[in-house]
């Protein structure tokens, strides 16, 4: 006789449509009456972790396809979507992990073999700015960090971002004293810089002056040797990107780009002092070093050969030892040019 009385379940059209009523009646937020007002945050709640099942399967069966793709279209459909990122900071960390992983599910679902998340958020870009913010909101910074980074994988996203002011506050946000949420930052902003290679490489050729200037200033310089060891990593990844090689000859072409490398070589971090070799050859490799370059190499020729000598890695490495015993050969053999140029860079082994 129970099965008689079990409610009928509610279809992923109507599931969306109550989940937008309780959403709005959470972000109206006139409620005086506290019971009345849990139990509506309750049953977000449940909407929620339903539209979860409904995409994630529930352990014993599998998402159904046409259920996910209905519930998809029905989300992106009018403004669900930007309703759920404002009323996140008023659910409960459980229903907002599950939104999370709800929004993050449905910007990878196709309907009809073609993914609509791109199409909603081109014309909601500004919900990006929402999510930007957040990282100046320690309670919610993480969630928001979590949304964005799924957003950007859509290249017109991530181009929206790196072109807005965002891009430069991302800077400070890698740094703020909050760990977790200064990882989360610099976890977008390699995602931003390292996803979308030909995206990238534009962002980078036009604010080359601006950007690696914050970069050498805010990040490799940075007094926190997690900032500097982060920085220097990501810079290396950017410069061995075969899409950013005109950056890369740009960046390696510059004396004060290569003394910041050398000043990173006395770096009592071994792991920092090693990725710093590693953008640090490319310097040395390049075939057109400016005069004053070669110069300042030959000047610091004996210190660069003895620190050179004396650098090696706990684990046996033949490429990294070629890689040294390359860059060895050719400070070696390389001639001043303007004798009256040259300078100093000290460098301790």
């Amino acid at each position: 006789m129970k099965g008689l009385f079990k409610s009928k379940p509610r279809t992923p059209l109507e599931l969306v449509q109550q989940t937008r009523e309780l959403l709005l009646y959470a972000d109206r937020n006139t409620e005086t009456r506290e019971r009345r007002r849990e139990e509506k945050m309750l049953e977000l709640s449940k909407c929620i972790l339903e539209m979860r099942t409904i995409l994630f399967g529930n352990g014993q069966n599998e998402p159904n396809g046409e259920a996910c793709a209905q519930l998809t279209q029905e989300f992106f459909k009018e403004d669900t979507f930007r309703i759920l990122l404002i009323c996140l900071p008023k659910l409960n960390v459980g229903a907002r992990q599950n939104a999370t992983h709800v929004i993050a599910n449905l910007q990878r679902q196709r309907v009809n073999g073609r993914l609509i998340a791109p199409d909603y958020l081109e014309n909601n870009l500004d919900l990006m700015d929402i999510l930007l913010t957040g990282y100046s909101d320690d309670e919610i910074a993480i969630t928001y960090g979590a949304i964005l980074r799924e957003s950007i994988r859509h290249q017109i996203v991530a181009r929206y971002v790196m072109e807005s002011e965002h891009m430069k506050n991302l800077f400070s946000h890698i740094q703020i004293p909050n760990f977790d949420i200064a990882s989360d930052a610099q976890t977008t902003f390699k995602e931003l810089l390292t996803r979308h290679k030909s995206t990238v490489a534009d962002f980078l050729s036009t604010n080359y002056d601006w950007f690696f200037q914050e970069y050498n200033c805010e990040l490799l310089e940075s007094s926190n040797y997690i900032t500097r060891r982060y920085a220097i990593k990501l810079l290396g990844n950017m410069l061995f990107e075969r899409s950013n090689s005109s950056i890369m000859v740009r960046y390696v072409s510059s004396l004060e780009n290569m003394r910041i490398l050398m000043n990173l070589f006395r770096d009592s971090n071994k792991t920092i002092v090693l990725e710093t070799f590693h953008v640090f050859k490319l310097f040395v490799a390049n075939q057109a070093k400016p005069t004053e370059i070669i110069n300042v190499l030959v000047s610091n020729r004996t210190k660069l050969l003895r620190f050179l000598g004396a650098l090696n890695i706990d684990k046996e490495d033949e490429q990294f030892e070629a890689d040294k015993a390359q860059v060895i050969k050719e400070i070696s053999t390389l001639e001043i040019e303007i004798r009256e140029s040259s300078e100093e860079c000290e460098v301790e082994s």
